[in-house]
């Protein structure tokens, strides 16, 4: 450090710096319901990655680019929103409830911790990602749930419930407060994110199950109940005529009690993109 800062006060030439590796191609799973006046992109996304890859082209892209509004599983509250003709007013401040504080500040630093090890980062995150250009490019922005209301639903998690990534991976095996999980959860990301990048939707079934397993009440809440919400909302949507893109957790889009398996419930029909 000390010879680096001496020959740069003497003005020494320093090295070219060497130029980026390319960006490999991948292909996130991306799906689509439409009528004969509605279109509704679904895009599982990932909630932390890594800069290999380049993945907003190709379908992904051109059904973004297609549609009059984004809409996001969760609008944090730092996003920079424009503003929706009807939509309910800004949410109080956050509240974080005091029975589920300790633990899902310890599980979101252990989360973060585990993706960073991996080259993963929120701010690189899909839905960051999407938000960033719709606000570029003046598109809409809502969410289909608040903040808040997922911290109260931790607040209601089972007792016995494992913690689980809220920042990052919405689906993960269990973790606990010691360097073994730490690296488990680790190794478990980075296969997700590997999964994510590909469009396998076989690795989020796996870990769902695993989730299910573990704490039946926590797959309960995470999953089936919000799952039938986000259908709800589709559902609804479809009545109005135009092109949406919907942007969820990856782990809303499969398994069994998946997003697109209770729209077919509903009488609606999705077909993959890619």
């Amino acid at each position: 450090m000390i010879g680096f800062l001496a020959a740069a006060a003497l003005g020494a030439a320093t090295p070219a710096a060497e130029p980026p590796a390319p960006l490999l191609n991948a292909d996130p799973a991306i799906f689509v319901v439409r009528d004969a006046d509605t279109t509704v992109y679904l895009f599982g996304t990932f909630h932390a990655l890594d800069t290999k890859t380049e993945w907003f082209n190709d379908q992904v892209k051109d059904a973004f680019e297609s549609s009059d509004e984004l809409v996001l599983e969760t609008l944090l509250p730092e996003g920079r929103p424009k503003p929706i003709a009807g939509a309910a007013p800004p949410q109080p401040p956050l509240r974080l409830p005091v029975a589920s504080s300790a633990s899902f500040l310890a599980t979101t630093r252990m989360a973060i911790s585990a993706g960073k090890s991996q080259g993963m980062q929120v701010g690189n995150g899909a839905d960051m990602v999407l938000r960033r250009i719709a606000e570029d490019e003046g598109k809409p922005v809502e969410g289909l749930e608040s903040l808040q209301s997922q911290l109260n639903m931790f607040s209601r998690m089972p007792a016995t419930a494992p913690a689980a990534p809220p920042a990052t991976a919405r689906v993960g095996a269990p973790v606990h407060g010691n360097a073994g999980s730490m690296e488990s959860l680790s190794r478990s990301m980075a296969e997700m994110q590997a999964a994510w990048k590909r469009g396998d939707q076989s690795v989020f079934v796996r870990m769902l199950g695993q989730v299910e397993r573990a704490s039946p009440g926590m797959y309960r809440m995470m999953f089936v109940e919000r799952n039938a919400h986000f259908a709800d909302w589709i559902t609804a949507r479809m009545q109005k005529p135009g092109t949406v893109f919907v942007a969820i957790g990856a782990g809303h889009l499969a398994g069994k009690d998946s997003v697109l398996v209770r729209l077919a419930e509903r009488g609606i029909e999705s077909a993959r993109v890619n």
